[in-house]
C-alpha cells in the first residue's frame, strides 16, 4: 500500500522525526511512503503568498510560517537517502497553486531537485477555503456556486500547467459542507479527461474524512468511477500531519 502525502509540518526537520514517520508507515502496512511539507513552511516560497496576506485573519495564520529554508529540507533529504529503509521512501513538496502565480511557482521550483511535487488548490482568489477563518473571508461573503466554479477552474489550470506530478485532494472544496446548486458530474468528466491527457497522478485522500469529518472517506464515489472510466492514475494518500495518522484509511480506499 502507498501513502503518497505525509507532512513533517508539526515537527523538526530532522532524521529522527522522519524515522518516526517511516516506523509508523511500517506499523500500518504501508510499503511506500511519500514524505513532504507545505511550500509555505519555506521562506523561498514567501513571494507566492503576498496576495494571500492581504486579509488580516489570513495574514495572522501565515505569520506562523516561512520558518525554514528549503535548503534545510534538501539537506535532510540527502541525509535520509543515505539510509536503506525497509520500505520505499521518497521526498517532495506540496505547493499551493494559484493560477495568477503560476510562472512564479514554476520559476521557484526550477531551483530545486525533488522526487515529486504535488500541486493543490487551497484558496479561491487567494482566500483559503478550509481554515478556521474561512467563513469570515470567503464562505459568508461569496456566492457558493461562484466559489465552486472558480475552484474547478483552478483545478483544471493546475493540470494544464504541467508543473506537478500529482494533484492533491481534488474535491476538498466539499469539506466545509457547502454544496453548489449545479451538477458536479460535468466537472468530474472534464477533470478526468485532462488528468488522463496530462498523465498526472490523482489523489484519493482520506484527510477529508478523519481530519475534517466529511462522510466521504476519500474522493466522491461518482468522481472515482469517472476517473476510472478514463483510465486516470489514482494514488492513495492520508494527508497525515502527525505520525499517528500515517496510513489512515489507506486500506479502505
Amino acid at each position: 500500500m502507498i501513502d503518497s502525502h505525509v507532512h513533517l509540518e508539526n515537527g523538526p526537520l530532522t532524521f529522527d522525526y522522519v524515522k518516526e514517520f517511516v516506523d509508523s508507515a511500517i506499523a500500518h502496512n504501508i510499503d511506500e511512503l511519500h514524505i513532504l511539507d507545505h511550500s509555505h513552511r519555506f521562506k523561498e516560497f514567501e513571494p507566492i503568498y503576498v496576495n494571500h496576506r492581504k486579509y488580516k485573519a489570513q495574514d495572522e495564520w501565515f505569520s506562523r510560517d516561512f520558518r525554514n529554508s528549503i535548503y534545510e529540507y534538501l539537506d535532510l533529504i540527502k541525509q535520509c537517502k543515505k539510509i536503506n529503509f525497509p520500505i520505499k521512501v521518497i521526498y517532495g513538496l506540496e505547493v499551493c497553486y494559484q493560477r495568477n502565480e503560476e510562472q512564479l511557482i514554476r520559476d521557484i521550483l526550477n531551483n530545486y531537485d525533488l522526487d515529486f511535487v504535488i500541486g493543490s488548490v487551497h484558496a479561491i482568489d487567494y482566500r483559503n477555503y478550509d481554515c478556521s477563518y474561512s467563513d469570515e473571508i470567503l464562505w459568508n461573503v461569496c456566492d457558493v456556486d461562484t466559489i465552486y466554479k472558480k475552484y474547478f477552474a483552478e483545478e483544471l489550470a493546475l493540470i494544464k500547467s504541467d508543473i506537478f506530478d500529482q494533484i492533491g485532494h481534488p474535491d476538498q472544496i466539499k469539506i466545509r459542507g457547502f454544496h453548489p446548486s449545479f451538477d458536479l458530474h460535468p466537472f468530474y468528466e472534464e477533470f478526468a479527461k485532462l488528468a488522463k491527457e496530462h498523465d498526472i497522478l490523482v489523489e484519493n485522500n482520506s484527510g477529508c474524512h478523519y481530519r475534517y469529518n466529511h462522510p466521504d472517506i476519500g474522493l466522491n464515489k461518482d468522481f472515482i468511477e469517472i476517473l476510472k472510466k478514463y483510465g486516470c492514475k489514482l494514488i492513495t494518500a492520508s494527508d497525515a500531519h502527525y505520525v499517528k495518522d500515517v496510513g489512515s484509511l489507506i486500506d479502505k480506499m
